[in-house]
């Protein structure tokens, strides 16, 4: 780089995969920005020395707010000497995600991104209870320079990994999919002094089911307890208790929420549309929404109504004269998941039930929502529907929803645009299903609006879907028969 004249090298880009050396800068030719090193399986680090140093902000004052020579400041220097300022004005940035120009801020915000991503997965030596056809994801998701994360076929061979790590003086960290972890796992890695991380699903998931085999775009990461677990403080609720929410950052999350509505977008954003509603004139309509019945958020966040029929029972009690919807768990349709309510049960206390297509189309033809502790009810809200929770999901207790079993800990009143910022931007992690890297929630949005995007299934995947489709029809109509009650 010694000698270089800034104006000898304008098209400079700000990355360069892992393995080129340092004295080699990666270069971006003029036109589309191809950028075939971006692929979906390098990981991709910023060029950038530490900005801030006076001259250096000086020099990018034009181009860069304080906010971003702040970011830029937070990332630890990737270059033995400062670089020359007339070098960083004329670097030319790419968005490695969307394949095209980028501002100078837009880069140091993905930079700082995948920084904090990469020092958080450091941690990580083993995961643990990853089903096989998510565990490209989730390798993905925890990719750092080093020794990649191992997976463990069980609780035993996790222990045994993780402590052998720590026995090399290497990270030594489980990370655990929430619902596939024993009742005694977290008491064995308090023994043996090995940290653990509950993952799951986020909240802007996929276009399609996990039961589906569609792996998750988006990842809760907790450091503490899953979030669905009203019995103790998560990172999420710590983040929605003491985050200082900036103007920034909450005009940020209005934005966000904006584009979530405008786009239609849910958790699994199904692309065919729910049947309209009859007209009910003069009375309130209300969506009831069932859930899995024996997911952990029931078994950790519900109170006393813990199933779908109990559900419909205390909303009639509670709105005698309302239409009320039910709407069955996608996943319970398919016949895998327990909590099928048969039709003729379900309309003795509901007046309709809207099975099939994707939710989201329903929120308009509603004035309220009724839940135990389903994500239902945080979508709901961003739509500014009137939301009664029966369980103490994460979104309860902060003076936005009816709470029928108020949770002890949450006092804090929030705006909706906190709620979101919290729950959508501070606490998951986001992963580009095109290029495999991680990205922003605005970036995940883009995707879920363009289902042709995603990659496809595997072949042998696809091959397989129908037989397993067909035998969960055949699993339902046992449960609806009473020849199968799991």
């Amino acid at each position: 780089m010694e000698g270089l004249e800034a104006a000898a090298i304008p098209h400079l880009a700000a990355f360069f995969p892992e393995g080129v050396p340092e004295g080699e800068a990666l270069r971006l030719a003029e036109g589309p920005w191809a950028a075939p090193a971006f692929g979906p399986r390098h990981r991709v680090v910023g060029l950038l020395a530490a900005m801030g140093e006076d001259p250096v902000a000086a020099a990018l004052a034009g181009p860069l707010s304080a906010e971003a020579v702040a970011r830029a400041a937070a990332l630890q220097p990737l270059w033995p000497e400062p670089l020359d300022p007339r070098l960083l004005a004329a670097t030319r940035w790419a968005d490695p995600l969307r394949n095209q120009p980028a501002s100078a801020e837009e880069g140091l915000a993905l930079l700082a991104l995948w920084r904090r991503e990469a020092e958080a997965n450091r941690g990580i030596a083993v995961c643990l209870g990853m089903a096989g056809w998510k565990q490209a994801a989730i390798a993905a998701a925890f990719a750092h320079e080093g020794t990649a994360a191992a997976f463990a076929r069980d609780e035993d061979e996790a222990l045994t990994l993780a402590a052998a790590a720590r026995d090399r003086g290497e990270a030594d960290g489980i990370a655990v999919w929430a619902t596939r972890a024993s009742p005694g796992l977290a008491a064995r890695c308090a023994a043996a002094g090995l940290p653990l991380v509950w993952v799951e699903d986020g909240f802007l998931r996929s276009v399609g089911l996990g039961v589906d085999f569609i792996p998750s775009a988006s990842l809760a990461v907790d450091g503490l307890v899953p979030h669905y677990d009203a019995g103790r403080p998560s990172a999420l609720e710590r983040i929605l208790a003491e985050a200082d929410f900036t103007p920034a950052l909450l005009a940020r999350a209005a934005a966000l929420r904006e584009a979530i509505v405008a786009r239609g977008l849910t958790k699994y954003n199904l692309r065919r549309a729910a049947a309209p509603l009859p007209a009910t004139p003069g009375r309130r309509r209300i969506l009831v929404v069932g859930q899995v019945e024996d997911d952990a958020s029931i078994r950790l966040g519900a109170g006393r109504v813990r199933t779908n029929l109990g559900l419909l029972e205390a909303v009639r009690r509670a709105e005698p004269e309302a239409f009320i919807v039910f709407r069955p768990h996608p996943d319970v349709e398919t016949g895998y998941r327990r909590g099928y309510v048969p039709r003729r049960a379900a309309l003795r206390l509901a007046d309709a039930v809207a099975a099939g297509g994707d939710i989201g189309t329903l929120f308009a033809q509603v004035d309220a929502l009724h839940g135990i502790t389903s994500l239902a009810g945080f979508e709901a809200l961003l739509r500014g529907l009137e939301v009664t929770v029966w369980g103490r999901p994460f979104y309860a207790g902060w003076g936005l929803t009816h709470d029928r079993e108020p949770p002890p800990r949450r006092g804090r009143r929030l705006a909706l645009d906190a709620l979101v910022a919290g729950a959508l931007i501070l606490y998951p992690r986001y992963l580009d299903p095109v290029t495999q890297l991680p990205c922003t929630p605005e970036l995940l949005l883009e995707r879920l609006s363009d289902p042709a995007a995603w990659p496809r299934l595997p072949a042998g995947r696809r091959a397989f879907l129908p037989w397993w489709r067909q035998q969960g029809w055949w699993l339902k109509q046992a449960r609806r028969f009473g020849l199968w009650q799991r």
